[in-house]
């Protein structure tokens, strides 16, 4: 490690920015102390260099900084993240230090928390089930280990909800005490991060999670670290304890501003709505470092959830993240207004590798089936609405109507559910074949008569119903 070297030649400041001249074996990314004149400390690290200048990022800003008196010392390393298995139940800031009240973690190790992401040929094939206890999630977007599959929401949404939701009941069948969660969230309020804390702590979640928090009063740059750190943890555990880890990064466009940010102050020519060019290239060095790795048990999985400005899919955020993700989980301002928990918009939501960890020996056989009919039959069923909407409910034919029927009932009794019901994936499946006995028989054309009078028809039967007159 090199010796830490001085310097007393800051020439400007620029929000969290600042210039140090005639530096020598200065690194990208090394890591900087600053020490103003009141003896004040503070951390920051390379951004750029330039022959014998440094760009400085500074972590606490720049505020209260003299340039005649400030000393920067070049410490020779990169950041790193002290990592331990007693990480799990503790929660952490943005920096990576003990938030809790809680000592120090006494590390096994220091590991670098800019990563790299994972390597194609390395990577094993994402193929088993998590259970997440959602049923719009497990029944109609199933989620697979390794997978990316991010939550896009908007403002006043309840995604919090729903981000804890997913921290405290996921998991993946048959690993019972081998998962654990690492949950970043990034410029959010001190409510949203004590009802984080709270819910985790009383639902004994904590005990199996990482948490690092950055709130939305701390510096911007702390943002950019945030989602590093996490995904440092989660590799650690992955891969080096063998563990599944799910992690969960919330909000993601509080991110990607922190990051437009610091390019408006470096004076980088922007791109897509003033968001700098290489953001697609830094949310894909985030996403990919998720996935499963050839000759490991460990696994990391990502739910990135990010908040959509005015709800718009074509905003660069959701839009990039679209392309680099398998997949998306859309929340609906229409089912919310409704009291509709959780708002998934099943419709238009899709998880590109559900086929993968489905089927017999993983959820049922019958699951792929029955998802692809439930997708028709609402579908069907949302039309008919409208029709009735335009037309009135006497122009909709009997089917029309037990369509819209179904609609409606899916809605109120298999997207709704409660904040705290973990529904099984075989719970969500019977939910689903009772739903379908409003609709005629005749009319189940996508899913197999095998199945049909496996689970169907002793439904109905035990509803009272005479499968021969529903057709």
């Amino acid at each position: 490690m090199m010796l830490p070297r001085e310097y007393r030649t800051v020439t400007s400041l620029q929000g969290p920015l600042l210039v140090v001249e005639s530096v020598a074996d200065v690194k990208y990314d090394e890591l900087v102390e600053i020490e103003l004149a009141n003896g004040e400390r503070r951390r920051g690290r390379v951004l750029e260099i330039d022959s014998n200048r440094a760009l400085v990022q500074v972590f606490e800003g720049t505020d209260g900084i003299d340039v005649s008196s400030t000393v920067v010392r070049f410490l020779g390393r990169v950041l790193t993240l002290p990592v331990s298995a007693d990480m799990l139940g503790r929660i952490f800031n943005g920096r990576g230090q003990p938030l809790d009240g809680g000592a120090p973690i006494i590390p096994e190790k220091s590991i670098d928390v800019n990563g790299l992401p994972m390597n194609p040929y390395s990577r094993d094939y994402p193929s088993e089930f998590i259970q997440t206890g959602i049923s719009t999630i497990d029944g109609m977007n199933p989620m697979v280990r390794g997978q990316k599959l991010p939550i896009f929401s908007a403002s006043g949404l309840p995604h919090n909800r729903m981000a804890a939701q997913l921290a405290r009941q996921a998991n993946v069948l048959g690993a019972k005490g081998n998962f654990a969660v690492v949950f970043a969230a990034m410029g959010i309020t001190f409510e949203e991060s004590s009802f984080f804390m709270e819910d985790f702590r009383k639902t004994g979640a904590l005990e199996r999670t990482v948490m690092f928090v950055n709130l939305a009063d701390d510096p911007a740059i702390e943002r950019i670290t945030t989602p590093r750190l996490a995904l440092t943890a989660a590799e650690y555990l992955a891969f080096e304890k063998n563990m599944h880890v799910l992690v969960i990064l919330t909000d993601l466009t509080n991110y990607c501003e922190a990051l437009r940010e610091i390019s408006a102050a470096r004076k980088e020519v922007p791109g897509r709505r003033g968001y700098p060019g290489y953001l697609y290239t830094d949310l894909a060095n985030l996403y990919e470092r998720a996935g499963k790795l050839r000759g490991s048990t460990g696994s990391i999985t990502q739910v990135p959830i990010l908040t959509m400005p005015e709800g718009d899919k074509t905003h660069p955020i959701p839009d990039l993240t679209g392309y680099i993700t398998e997949g998306q989980i859309i929340l609906s301002q229409t089912l919310h207004r409704r009291g509709i928990y959780p708002p998934v918009d099943v419709m238009p939501s899709l998880s590109r590798l559900k086929d993968k960890g489905i089927g017999k020996g993983k959820t049922r056989e019958d699951h792929a089936d029955l998802m692809n009919q439930l997708f028709a039959a609402y579908a069907r069923g949302k039309e008919a609405k409208e029709l009735a909407v335009i037309l009135g409910e006497g122009a909709l034919s009997e089917e029309d109507k037990a369509f819209a029927q179904f609609a409606g009932r899916f809605e109120d009794e298999y997207v709704r559910q409660g904040e705290y019901e973990n529904r099984t994936v075989e719970e969500t499946l019977k939910l689903g074949w009772e739903l379908l006995t409003i609709v005629p028989e005749k009319e189940l054309k996508r899913v197999r008569d095998a199945w049909i009078e496996k689970y169907l028809r002793p439904l109905k039967e035990s509803n009272g119903k005479n499968p021969a007159k529903a057709e």
